[in-house]
Parts: C-alpha cells; sequence; structure tokens
C-alpha cells in the first residue's frame, strides 16, 4: 500500500496548495458528515417528525457504523497526513483511514432520506452533499481518495440492500419470540468487537506503529482508538434495537404534535443525552485500550437505549407525545408509521 499512499499524498499535496484558504470552509462541509450531526439528526427525526422512519434510518445508520469500524480495525489503514508529515491535516483523528467514516455514514444517511422523500429535488441535494463531504476528506488530509472511494462504495451498497429488503427484514423481526430476537441481537453487537479483539491481540498482536514509513503525526495507538469506536457503534446497534423493538411491544410512539411538544421533545430528551455523554467524559476520561472500549460500549448502549425507548417513554407519560392508532399496524412502515 506504501506506493498507493506516496502516490495519492503528492496529489493531495498539490490539491491543498490549490485550497489553502478554504480549510475553515471545508471544515464545516466534513461536519455534515460527522458522528455528532448524524446522531443529532436521527434522534431529531425519531422524536419531532416520524417516528418509523427516524427508526429505521437509525438501525441502517447504526449498522453502516459498526460495518465501518471493522473493516479499519482489520485492515490497518493510515491517514495522509500519518504518512507524509508534508500532508496538513486539518481534520485530526485517531483511528485508521479505510473506509471513509465520513463518506460511508453521508452515503447511508443522507441516501437513505432522500430515496425515501420520493423527490427528485433531494435526491440530487443529497448526491451533491455525499460528494462534498467526501471531497473534503481529501482536502483535509483526513483520507486518501482510495479511502474515500471505498467509502462510498460500501455505503452505497448498504444503502441498496437496506432499501431493498428492510420491509421483508422488518417484518421477520418483529414475528420473532423474545428469546430469538434478544439472542440474535446479542449476536449482532457482540461478534464483531470479538472479532476485532481476536484479530488485534492474535492475528496483529505484534503490530507498531511503522514510524519508519509513517513519518506524520500518527497517533500512538490507533489500534486502540479504532477498536473504541468499534465498540462505541456496537453498543449503540445493541441499545437502538433493543429499545425500538422494546417500544413496539409497548404500543410504539407517534412524532406528530405541536411545534411546542416537538421541540419540548427534542430538549429534554437531547439533555439527558448530554449528561451521559458528560459524566462518561469525567469519569473514564483516562481509560485507554480494551477498558476504554468496553466503557464506551456500555455508554453508548444506554445513550441509543435512552433515545429509543426511554425519552418516548418519558415524552406519552408526561402528554408530550401519545400512543398511535391503531398501536399493532405501527413500526412496520416507514410511510404510514408516525
Amino acid at each position: 500500500m506504501d506506493a498507493l499512499w506516496e502516490a495519492e499524498s503528492e496529489i493531495i499535496r498539490w490539491l491543498q496548495g490549490l485550497t489553502e484558504g478554504l480549510a475553515p470552509l471545508l471544515g464545516a462541509v466534513t461536519f455534515l458528515g460527522s458522528q455528532g450531526v448524524i446522531i443529532v439528526l436521527l434522534v431529531t427525526v425519531f422524536w419531532c417528525f416520524h417516528a418509523g422512519l427516524g427508526a429505521r434510518l437509525f438501525v441502517a445508520v447504526i449498522a453502516s457504523a459498526v460495518v465501518n469500524n471493522l473493516l479499519k480495525s482489520v485492515l490497518y489503514g493510515s491517514r495522509p497526513y500519518w504518512f507524509d508529515a508534508r500532508v496538513t491535516g486539518h481534520a485530526q483523528h485517531g483511528s485508521f483511514g479505510m473506509p471513509s467514516g465520513h463518506s460511508q455514514a453521508a452515503v447511508v444517511t443522507y441516501g437513505y432520506l432522500a430515496a425515501r422523500s420520493g423527490r427528485r429535488g433531494l435526491v440530487w441535494a443529497a448526491v451533491a452533499v455525499i460528494a462534498l463531504v467526501a471531497l473534503s476528506r481529501v482536502l483535509l488530509g483526513a483520507h486518501y481518495f482510495s479511502d474515500v472511494v471505498v467509502g462510498l462504495a460500501v455505503g452505497g451498497g448498504l444503502l441498496w440492500l437496506v432499501l431493498r429488503y428492510e420491509d421483508r427484514v422488518l417484518a421477520w423481526w418483529l414475528s420473532l419470540d423474545t428469546v430469538r430476537w434478544v439472542s440474535y441481537l446479542l449476536v449482532a453487537a457482540l461478534v464483531p468487537c470479538v472479532v476485532a479483539i481476536v484479530w488485534q491481540t492474535i492475528v496483529r498482536g505484534d503490530w507498531v506503529v511503522p514510524t519508519t514509513e509513517w513519518i506524520g503525526a500518527t497517533p500512538a495507538d490507533p489500534a486502540g482508538h479504532t477498536l473504541v469506536g468499534l465498540h462505541t457503534t456496537c453498543g449503540a446497534l445493541l441499545g437502538g434495537v433493543l429499545g425500538f423493538t422494546l417500544l413496539y411491544r409497548r404500543g410504539w410512539y407517534s412524532a406528530e404534535g405541536t411545534v411546542t411538544a416537538r421541540a419540548a421533545r427534542f430538549v429534554l430528551g437531547i439533555s439527558v443525552v448530554v449528561l451521559i455523554l458528560v459524566v462518561d467524559r469525567v469519569l473514564f476520561r483516562d481509560l485507554e485500550g480494551l477498558p476504554s472500549a468496553l466503557v464506551s460500549f456500555l455508554v453508548y448502549g444506554a445513550v441509543a437505549l435512552w433515545a429509543s425507548f426511554g425519552a418516548p417513554e418519558m415524552f406519552v407519560r408526561g402528554g408530550l407525545a401519545r400512543r398511535p392508532e391503531p398501536p399493532s399496524r405501527e413500526g412496520t412502515s416507514a410511510s404510514g408509521t408516525q
């Protein structure tokens, strides 16, 4: 890979020279594919606009993130500013680079919303956003072109699978008894973590940062950072799907309501999310490696469970939302579930 990275680094340096003054603008563009923005978008859609669409989007995006972080954990790809000190890293990251998480997330998130809208204008807008996010990742020195291409391809493949099979999979999931769906969910959330741990400790256990080849600003433990990212997304997958399934069995939840009610839901819901993350940062900020990954699994599992079950239940009981009618049909259709 070194020969490919060297060739791509040369092109990136040339492009950065042409766009030297655009770094702040590119940073704003790349933010559209960031974890923070997408999390806020997911909970906003679910809590405040359309519960069925929000739940489906949440599962698609989080599942995509699990795939992305698992691939990063296996492929051990450098970032341009790690490999070449002459590349400016305007966006700093601790995890491996292949494939581009921002690009993949943008494809799944904005592509899904555009496809479900049925509006050609929104489809083209999504294409534009995805292209800009992908380009920004290269120009900011965060990714190689190859990272972005693989991220777009993986995201596109996952998006196609979701759009084609989600109705069938959802109907199957809701038909399962409790023991089966809990078992399948635990497998889906835990197996990627186990695979990555085994790969990093046994298969690649002797790997160290190749400082003679990677002469840029490489973090001390990119493998550990990547493992934390994988556990974060697996925990969110576990908590989110658990919460949505429990909520469905209690009669689901309607995101309809007045503007005031919707705004109140968002403020109350996101306040608890922020509180959980602040407590995590205060109590566990000094952890590294596997201990940090395990804590992240639990913390983001709790965040996702709150967002998918705790918050909607609180909204209903507090009079800010209601159960849909009839409850037996809710959650089975993105177009019909509120």
